[in-house]
C-alpha cells in the first residue's frame, strides 16, 4: 500500500439513474485527514430536488425489481460483489484517509463491504416467499423505495450492507451516506457502477440531514428508511416518516456493558474487555465502553487494565503496529475531551490516558486512551455515549447487581459477557436487556440479526432477519 497522499478531491455530482450527474446544492463540504488536520478534498452537497429525482429514479426502477426473479437478485448480488471486491484496496486506503481507521480495521471494513453481498444472495437462495398457513397463502413482497441512510463511523461497510439486503429483498433505494465521509463514499459508488445494475434500481447522494435526510424521511415515494446513527436524529426520522407511513429499521446509540464475572480468566478476558471499548478507535455504536468488575477486585482489575491500554500504540493508522488513530473529525475530538472533563468533575478516578493529545501527536484528532476506575452507573461517562476511547470501570457485588447495573441503562444495543461457566453465562445473556449478547469474545456473528432495544433502535439487520425488514407479508385466503 502507497504512503503517498491521495490528490485532493473535488466532487460535485451524484449517482442517479445509473449515472453520475452534477447536483445543484449550493453547500461545500471539506474532507479532513484527520491524522494530520489538512483538508484532502471538498464535496457540493445535493439539494432536495436532487434527491426527489434520484427518488424517482429509484420508483421507475422498482417496477422492474418486483418482478425480478430470485435468481435474478442473485446474479445482480454477486455482481456487486464482484465490482466492490475489485476496489477492495481503494475503499480500504480511503478509509484509512478520510477516517482515520486502524489498519487491520480498515482492512477488515473494506473486505467486508463485497463479502456482504455474497452473505445477502446466501441468505435469499435460502429464503422462501411464499408460505401456507392454515388455510391461507402468505407473499413476501418488496415493501418498495427504501431510502438508505448509513454512518459515517462504518461508511462503506454501512452502505453496502444496507444496499445488499434492499436489493435482495426487491426493493430499489436512495443511498444517503454520511456528508463526513464523501471520499469514501465516492470510491464506494465507482465500485457499486462497475456491476452494470439496470438505472435506479440504487442511487447515491451525499447531502444533509436538514435537506436531503428530511426529503428522504418525509417524501411518499419513500416506503421504508434504514437509518444507523444516533438515537436523537433516529427519533427525528422516525417522526418525519409517520405521515406516510414509512416503515423504519433504526440502528441507534449505544451503551454497551462488558460484564466480567469472578470467575472469569483475566488473562483472556481483559484484553478482549479492553478491546471492545476502543475497537474503531472507540467510534463504535458497540463500544464495551462500561466494564463492570467485582467491586472487590477493582484495584487488581483496575492496574492489568492500565497495563493493557499502556501497550496499546496510539499513532500513524496506516502502521500496522497501530491499535488507536485518531478520531473522525475536531468535533469528535473536542466531544472526547469534554466527557473526559465530565468524569474528572464528577469524581471517577483517571486511572489511564486524560485530557489532551498523546505525546508527539500534535497534529490530527487523537486523543489519550483513557480509562476511569470507580465510576458511578449515573455519571455522565456511565450513560451516555461518548463514541471515543474512554472506558468507565464500574464495581459490583455479586452477580445480580451486575445485571442490574449492565440493564440500568436506557439503551441496550449490545453486552459482553466474560466467564469460564457457559451456562452461568447463558443464564446471565438471558436476562440482560441488549439486542445482541456475545460471551468471551468481542467478534459477531454476522449471519445473525443485529439491532437493539429501549433506545438502541427498532428492528434488525442482517442476514435473513435484514432481507425480511424490507419484506411485508400479503395474506390471501380462498375459499376452496
Amino acid at each position: 500500500m502507497s504512503n503517498q497522499p491521495t490528490p485532493a478531491w473535488n466532487i460535485r455530482h451524484a449517482y442517479i439513474d445509473g449515472a453520475f450527474v452534477p447536483v445543484h446544492g449550493e453547500r461545500v463540504v471539506e474532507s479532513v485527514n484527520p491524522a494530520t488536520g489538512q483538508v484532502i478534498g471538498t464535496a457540493l452537497l445535493a439539494s432536495r430536488e436532487d434527491a426527489r429525482r434520484a427518488i424517482a429514479a429509484a420508483k421507475r426502477a422498482q417496477e422492474g425489481l418486483w418482478h425480478a426473479s430470485k435468481d435474478e437478485r442473485i446474479a445482480m448480488l454477486r455482481r456487486l460483489q464482484a465490482a466492490v471486491l475489485a476496489h477492495t484496496d481503494r475503499i480500504r486506503d480511503v478509509t484509512i484517509e478520510e477516517y482515520g481507521g486502524p489498519l487491520a480495521r480498515a482492512r477488515w471494513i473494506s473486505q467486508y463491504a463485497s463479502q456482504c453481498f455474497a452473505t445477502a444472495a446466501d441468505a435469499l437462495a435460502r429464503h422462501e416467499p411464499v408460505r401456507r398457513i392454515g388455510e391461507a397463502t402468505v407473499l413476501m413482497q418488496p415493501v418498495g423505495v427504501a431510502a438508505l441512510i448509513a454512518p459515517w463511523n462504518s461508511a462503506a461497510g454501512s452502505i453496502c450492507s444496507k444496499l445488499a439486503s434492499a436489493l435482495a429483498a426487491g426493493c430499489a433505494s436512495v443511498i444517503k451516506p454520511s456528508e463526513l465521509g464523501p471520499i469514501q463514499a465516492q470510491v464506494v459508488a465507482e465500485a457499486l457502477h462497475e456491476a452494470d445494475l439496470p438505472p435506479g434500481v440504487f442511487n447515491i447522494l451525499l447531502g444533509s440531514g436538514s435537506d436531503v435526510g428530511d426529503e428522504l424521511s418525509r417524501h411518499p415515494d419513500i416506503a421504508k428508511i434504514s437509518f444507523t446513527g444516533s438515537t436523537a436524529t433516529g427519533k427525528l426520522i422516525a417522526r418525519a416518516g409517520i405521515d406516510t407511513m414509512k416503515r423504519v429499521s433504526l440502528a441507534l446509540t449505544g451503551k454497551s456493558a462488558s460484564i466480567l464475572l469472578d470467575d472469569a480468566d483475566l488473562a483472556h478476558a481483559l484484553p478482549l474487555a479492553v478491546n471492545a471499548a476502543f475497537m474503531n478507535n472507540g467510534q463504535a455504536c458497540v463500544a464495551g465502553s462500561r466494564l463492570l468488575v467485582p467491586r472487590a477486585r477493582m484495584d487488581e482489575i483496575a492496574g492489568r487494565v492500565v497495563a493493557i491500554v499502556a501497550g496499546m500504540r496510539v499513532g500513524d493508522p496506516r502502521d500496522p503496529d497501530t491499535h488507536i488513530g485518531p478520531l473522525a473529525s475536531r468535533v469528535q475530538y473536542e466531544r472526547i475531551q469534554h466527557y473526559i472533563g465530565r468524569g474528572l468533575a464528577q469524581g471517577a478516578a483517571l486511572i489511564a490516558g486524560g485530557e489532551g493529545k498523546p505525546a508527539g501527536l500534535d497534529a490530527g484528532f487523537f486523543v489519550r486512551p483513557t480509562v476511569f476506575a470507580n465510576v458511578r452507573n449515573d455519571m455522565d461517562i456511565a450513560r451516555e455515549e461518548i463514541f471515543g476511547p474512554v472506558l468507565s470501570m464500574i464495581g459490583y457485588g455479586d452477580e445480580e447487581e451486575a445485571i442490574r447495573i449492565a440493564n440500568d441503562s436506557d439503551y441496550g444495543l449490545q453486552a459482553y459477557v466474560f466467564t469460564s461457566q457457559p451456562e452461568r453465562a447463558q443464564r446471565i445473556a438471558g436476562r440482560l436487556e441488549a439486542g445482541t449478547v456475545l460471551i468471551n469474545r468481542i467478534v459477531p456473528e454476522l449471519l445473525a440479526p443485529f439491532g437493539g432495544v429501549k433506545q438502541s433502535g427498532i428492528g434488525r439487520e442482517f442476514g435473513v432477519f435484514g432481507l425480511e425488514a424490507f419484506l411485508e407479508p400479503k395474506t390471501i385466503v380462498e375459499d376452496n
